[in-house]
C-alpha cells in the first residue's frame, strides 16, 4: 500500500500526524470531563489510530533499511485496518442511531484479520513479480472498507445529520476516493502521493467534528453551572419569600436567562390538602436537551415545595392564633391585635376599649348537661358575638367561657355601658334564657395620655367583669374606684409574695379544750402574716392567696410549723387544707415533705364542707391521709349541702359545728341544729367540736347539748406559742397506735393550715 512518494508528501504526513495527535490529547481531556456519554472515547481512539498511521507512513518513507521499511509497512497496514474498523463504533457514537453494530464489526474484523495473515506472503509474491498476492490483500481491505461504508450509509439514513456531519461525510468520501486511486490505479500520476495522503480529509473532518463537539461540551458545562447557580438562587429565595407566585416568576426569569428562551412560561396549580403542582414549559420542548428539561423540572419542584410550605406555615399560624372550638381569634391573637391597636391609637390619639365578657352559669351547664352542651354554648356565644364585629370591633375568645370585644376609636363611657347592656340583653334573647345562662361584661378604656399596656387594659376589664359578677349588676365600667381597688390589690399581692418568699407567714395556735374541764386537748394552727410590728389577719389576704396560688406554699409552711409545734408542745395539732392545695397533683408529696413523716395519729386535717363536696380530688387525698393515721375534720359543718347518707361514706372523723349555729345556741332556733349535729355525730361515731365559743353561757348550753370539745375566744385566743398546761400525749417512743374507731371519741389533733374564720374568731 505504501510506495515511493515525494518528500513533501512525507512532510505532510508527519505534520498531519502531529496535528491529529494534538487533537487526540484535546479529545482525551474532553473524554476525562463530564460528557463521556457523547462517544468521545471513540473519537479519541480513532484520532489516535490515524495519528499513528500517518506517523508510521512518514517514518517508513524516510527509513533506509529494507527490514525496517517492511516492518513499518506491516504496522501501517494494521493501523489502516484499525482505522477502518474503528469507523464503525465511531459512526454509531456520533450518529446515535443505526443498525445493530455487532455483525458489521465481526465481518469487517474477520476480513482484516485474514488480510493480516496474508500480508507476508503477499509482500514476498509482489517482490517475486507476482502481483496476485498484493491484489488479494488490497481486495480484502476494499471489502472491509465496503462493509464500513455500507454501515455508514445505513446509519446516515436513520440519523439527522447536521452541517458538520455532512462535512465529515464529504471528507470521508474524499478519503475513500484517494485510497482507491492509490491502490487500484498505481499508474496514475501522483497516485502514490494521493494514496499516502488519503487519511488527511478524514482527519480534517473528524477533528472538525471533535472540535465542534468540544466547544458544545464547554458551552453545555457552562450552562450546567449556570443552571446550578440559578437553581441555588431560586432555592435560597424560597426560604425568604412568602409569595409563591412571585417565586414562580423568579424561576421563569431564571430559566429564560439560562436557556436563552424568552418564551418559557410557568403555572402553579393547587391540589387537595394544601398540595401544589408547578410547571415550566418552553414553546418547543423537543429543542431542549435532557439536562435542560431536567433543569426546568427541578425549578418546578422547588416552586411547588415552597408553595406547600407557605400554605402549611399559614395554616399553622392560623391554628396558633385561632380557637379550635369557636373559630374566633385566641388569646395570643387578641394580645397581638390589642397591642397593635394601642400603638396605632397612641399615634392617632384615639381611645380603645375592651369589653371582657364571661358566661354566668357555664359551669352549671357543663355539670348538669355535659361538656358537649357546654361546647355548644361556647359556639353559640361566639356566633352571637361575631354579629357585633365590624371594622372597628374585634372579637376573641380568651379562655374557657371568657371572651373579649375590642373597640377601637371607642365612644364615651356612657355609650360603652349601653353597648355592654345591649350585649347582655341580646345574649339573653338569642343564646341564653331568663333563667340563665347570662353574659356579664366588664368595660375598661385606654386613653391616649396613658402608657401603652395591653395586659393592664385586659386586666382592668377583667376586674370590672368580676365586680359586675360580685354585684350581680350584669355589667360594670372600670372607673376610679375600681382602679384604686386594683392598685391596692396589686400592692397587696406584691407584699404577700415578698412575705411568702421571706417566710413571714407564721403559725399561731388556738387551743381546743374539753368542754367540761377546759383542759387543752389539741391545737389548731392558724396562718398569720407578720408585717413589721403588725399582724395582718387572713381576712385581708386569704382570698388573694387562693386566687394567685400563693396558698400552696403558705399551706406547706403551716404543715411544717405545725410539726415543730407538736415536737415543742407535745400536743396534737390541726391545719386547714384549702381547695387550691387539693387541686395540686403532688399534694400528698407536699404534705408528707412538710410533716416529715411519722406521728400521723397526732395530725388532724381540716377541710370545709363545700370543699369536700365540690373538689373531686378531695376524697382520694383525704382517704390516703386517713390511711396513714391522720384524722379528718369537716370544718364549718352545717353550712354546706351534705346529705345524711353521703356523710357516712366520707372519710371524716370530726365534725366542727359552724360558729353561726354556736352564736345562736341559746335560742331555740340555734339549739336545734346543734342538737341534730351532735346526734348525727353520735350515730356515725364522730367527734364534735364547737367553734366560735364567745361566752360562758354559750359553753354551758353546748355542754348540756352533749358537745365535748370547744374552741373560741372565750376558751383560748390564738398566739404564736401556747404556754398552757393540759393533757399531754405519752412520749413518742411509747406512743401506742390507737385502733381506728368511730365510736370512741379522742382528743382532736391539729396540723398547720390556713384559718378561714371571720376576723372576730381569729
Amino acid at each position: 500500500m505504501l510506495g515511493d512518494v515525494p518528500l513533501w508528501t512525507t512532510v505532510l504526513q508527519l505534520l498531519a500526524a502531529g496535528l491529529v495527535g494534538g487533537f487526540c490529547v484535546l479529545q482525551w481531556v474532553w473524554w476525562r470531563g463530564s460528557l463521556r456519554e457523547d462517544g468521545s472515547q471513540w473519537a479519541v481512539a480513532l484520532s489516535a489510530a490515524m495519528s499513528l498511521m500517518l506517523l508510521t507512513a512518514g517514518v517508513r518513507d524516510v527509513a533506509q533499511s529494507a527490514p525496517a521499511r517492511e516492518a513499518l509497512g506491516f504496522v501501517h497496514a494494521q493501523l489502516v485496518a484499525a482505522v477502518v474498523l474503528l469507523c464503525l463504533p465511531a459512526t454509531r457514537a456520533f450518529g446515535g442511531k443505526g443498525p445493530r453494530l455487532t455483525p458489521w464489526v465481526v465481518v469487517a474484523a474477520g476480513l482484516l484479520a485474514v488480510r493480516a495473515l496474508l500480508w507476508a506472503p503477499a509482500v514476498r509474491a509482489a517482490e517475486d513479480g507476482d502481483p496476485s498476492g498484493r491484489a488479494m490483500a488490497a481486495g480484502l481491505l476494499f471489502v472491509a472498507l465496503a462493509v464500513t461504508v455500507g454501515y455508514v450509509v445505513a446509519a446516515l439514513g436513520a440519523a439527522r445529520i447536521t452541517g458538520v456531519g455532512w462535512l465529515l461525510v464529504a471528507a470521508a468520501s474524499l478519503s475513500v476516493v484517494l485510497l482507491t486511486v492509490g491502490l487500484v490505479l498505481p499508474g496514475v500520476v501522483h497516485a502514490a502521493a494521493l494514496g499516502a495522503l488519503w487519511p488527511l480529509p478524514l482527519a480534517v473532518g473528524l477533528e472538525s467534528l471533535a472540535f465542534v463537539r468540544l466547544l458544545r461540551s464547554q458551552l453545555t458545562a457552562r450552562r450546567r453551572e449556570q443552571m446550578r447557580d440559578a437553581l441555588a438562587a431560586v432555592t435560597n429565595a424560597a426560604w425568604f419569600s412568602r409569595d409563591a407566585d412571585a417565586l414562580l416568576e423568579q424561576a421563569c426569569e431564571a430559566a429564560r436567562a439560562v436557556l436563552d428562551e424568552p418564551g418559557i412560561e410557568g403555572s402553579l396549580r393547587p391540589l387537595q390538602r394544601d398540595r401544589f403542582v408547578a410547571e415550566l414549559f418552553p414553546p418547543d420542548p423537543a429543542r431542549l436537551a435532557p439536562h435542560e428539561r431536567t433543569f426546568l423540572v427541578d425549578l418546578s419542584v422547588v416552586v411547588a415545595s415552597a408553595a406547600e410550605r407557605y400554605a402549611l406555615t399559614d395554616r399553622l399560624s392560623r391554628a396558633a392564633e385561632t380557637d379550635a372550638l369557636t373559630g374566633l381569634p385566641n388569646r395570643r391573637a387578641a394580645d397581638r391585635y390589642l397591642h397593635d391597636t394601642l400603638e396605632r391609637a397612641a399615634v392617632e390619639r384615639t381611645r380603645v376599649s375592651v369589653l371582657y365578657c364571661d358566661i354566668d352559669g357555664f359551669k352549671d351547664v357543663n355539670d348538669r348537661q355535659g361538656h358537649a352542651q357546654g361546647d355548644e354554648l361556647l359556639r353559640r356565644t361566639a356566633d352571637y358575638l361575631r354579629t357585633w364585629s365590624d371594622s372597628e370591633t374585634y372579637v376573641a375568645r380568651l379562655a374557657g367561657d371568657e371572651f373579649a370585644v375590642v373597640v377601637s376609636r371607642a365612644p364615651e363611657d356612657a355609650d360603652l355601658a349601653d353597648l355592654a347592656r345591649r350585649l347582655r340583653a341580646g345574649f339573653d334573647a338569642r343564646v341564653g334564657s331568663p333563667a340563665g345562662p347570662h353574659l356579664t361584661c366588664g368595660v375598661a378604656t385606654w386613653n391616649p395620655e396613658e402608657v401603652v399596656d395591653a395586659d393592664a387594659l385586659l386586666r382592668h376589664a377583667d376586674d370590672a367583669m368580676l365586680e359586675a359578677k360580685r354585684a350581680r349588676s350584669g355589667h360594670r365600667v372600670f372607673d376610679s374606684a375600681l382602679r384604686a381597688r386594683a392598685e391596692d390589690s396589686r400592692r397587696l399581692r406584691a407584699a404577700l409574695e415578698r412575705a411568702v418568699a421571706e417566710d413571714r407567714i407564721t403559725a399561731w395556735f388556738q387551743p381546743i379544750v374539753d368542754a367540761r374541764s377546759l383542759e387543752v386537748v389539741g391545737l389548731e394552727a392558724l396562718a398569720r402574716w407578720q408585717e413589721g410590728d403588725k399582724v395582718v389577719l387572713p381576712e385581708h389576704w386569704l382570698a388573694l392567696a387562693e386566687q394567685t396560688g400563693l396558698v400552696v406554699p403558705i399551706g406547706h409552711a403551716m404543715f411544717r410549723q405545725a410539726r415543730r409545734a407538736l415536737d415543742r408542745h407535745q400536743m396534737p395539732v390541726a391545719v386547714n387544707l384549702s381547695a387550691r392545695e387539693l387541686h395540686e397533683a403532688d399534694v400528698l408529696e407536699r404534705i408528707d415533705e412538710a410533716w416529715g413523716g411519722g406521728l400521723w395519729e397526732h395530725l388532724t386535717v381540716e377541710i370545709t364542707e363545700s370543699t369536700m363536696l365540690r373538689t373531686t380530688t378531695a376524697v382520694p387525698v383525704l382517704s390516703e391521709l386517713r390511711a396513714r393515721g391522720a384524722r379528718i375534720a369537716l370544718d364549718d359543718f352545717g353550712t354546706g349541702f351534705s346529705s345524711l347518707a353521703r356523710l357516712a361514706r366520707l372519710p371524716v372523723d370530726v365534725l366542727k359545728i359552724d360558729r353561726s349555729f354556736v352564736r345562736e345556741v341559746r335560742t331555740p332556733r340555734g339549739a336545734g341544729p346543734v342538737r341534730a349535729i351532735v346526734a348525727l355525730a353520735e350515730h356515725h361515731g364522730l367527734d364534735v367540736v364547737a367553734e366560735g365559743v364567745e361566752s360562758a353561757g354559750d359553753l354551758q348550753v353546748l355542754v348540756e347539748l352533749g358537745v365535748r370539745q370547744a374552741q373560741g375566744m372565750f376558751v383560748g385566743r390564738p398566739a404564736p406559742g401556747l404556754p398552757v398546761r393540759g393533757a399531754r400525749p405519752t412520749p413518742r417512743s411509747d406512743l401506742p397506735r390507737r385502733p381506728r374507731s368511730r365510736t370512741v371519741p379522742r382528743p382532736l389533733r391539729v396540723v398547720g393550715g390556713i384559718d378561714t374564720h371571720p376576723p372576730d374568731m381569729l
